[in-house]
């Protein structure tokens, strides 16, 4: 069931948003050659603990997960893309690792993504990031009143193709709200005027992610970790967005 927030409801779920934002600033800070993996989903662990939220990722145990999360944050490097589980490894020149966070503060949830370079830009790795980053501003802004849903995932795909990428349709954006996945499913291509009324009070996660040389993904050995079938790389953006009738609200937004 999709359900509409109330203009005061919006505004409770800003702190929860501006946290978000917080941890992956800092996390993206704190991303470089040589910094573990573990060491960072410490870092959000420990963040959540001193702001007194609650991770949704640590028990998240969906029927595609092989057993609950066991972490805070999904570290997704090079050929993975999504739900990226935390191991043991130490971040090398240039990988291309992309940080996925969602928590609950004060009764809301809010749900953020971002990709970086670690060390030695690679040309393809900043223009598939970029990709993902133009993808995402092209949705928010798509993101209106009276528009439909179908015009927030063309908008996306549309940017997709412009960069020559291809679009996987099996995980995409989804309502956020008391929980971190709900009503409605956003797919990220589409066609315009298709689907769903927006209307004031949706809130919506919106993520594109593209892997630079196929859409086909496989399930690592770790039971969650996404990755492309050819060894490609991925990126990954994503943003809590509150449809309002002054346009749409990013509520992780950050700087």
């Amino acid at each position: 069931m999709i359900e509409l927030k109330t203009p005061a409801e919006v505004q409770q779920m800003r702190p929860a948003g501006r946290f978000v934002a917080d941890v992956l600033t800092a996390l993206t800070e704190k991303a470089a050659v040589g910094v573990n993996l573990l060491e960072l989903d410490e870092l959000a662990h420990q963040m959540i603990r001193d702001a007194g939220a609650t991770s949704c990722y640590i028990d998240y145990h969906p029927s595609f997960g092989a057993m609950p999360f066991g972490k805070v944050l999904c570290t997704s490097v090079n050929d993975a893309v999504l739900h990226g589980l935390p191991y043991d490894y130490t971040l090398q020149d240039g990988d291309l690792l992309s940080v996925d966070f969602a928590v609950q503060l004060e009764g809301w949830v809010c749900d953020s993504a971002v990709s970086v370079i670690v060390g030695t830009e690679r040309p393809e790795d900043r223009r598939l990031i970029e990709a993902t980053e133009v993808a995402l501003a092209s949705a928010i802004e798509a993101a209106q009143v009276g528009n439909k849903l179908g015009d927030i995932s063309w908008a996306i795909g549309e940017v997709a193709h412009q960069y020559g990428l291809s679009v996987n349709l099996d995980f995409g954006g989804h309502g956020v709200g008391r929980t971190m996945h709900g009503e409605p499913h956003v797919p990220n291509d589409g066609r315009r005027g298709r689907g769903l009324k927006l209307k004031p009070g949706l809130v919506i996660a919106i993520e594109p992610w593209f892997l630079e040389t196929t859409d086909e993904i496989f399930t690592d050995d770790d039971g969650w970790t996404l990755r492309s079938v050819d060894g490609s790389r991925g990126a990954h953006s994503e943003h809590t967005v509150a449809i309002t009738t002054d346009g749409p609200l990013v509520l992780t937004a950050r700087g």
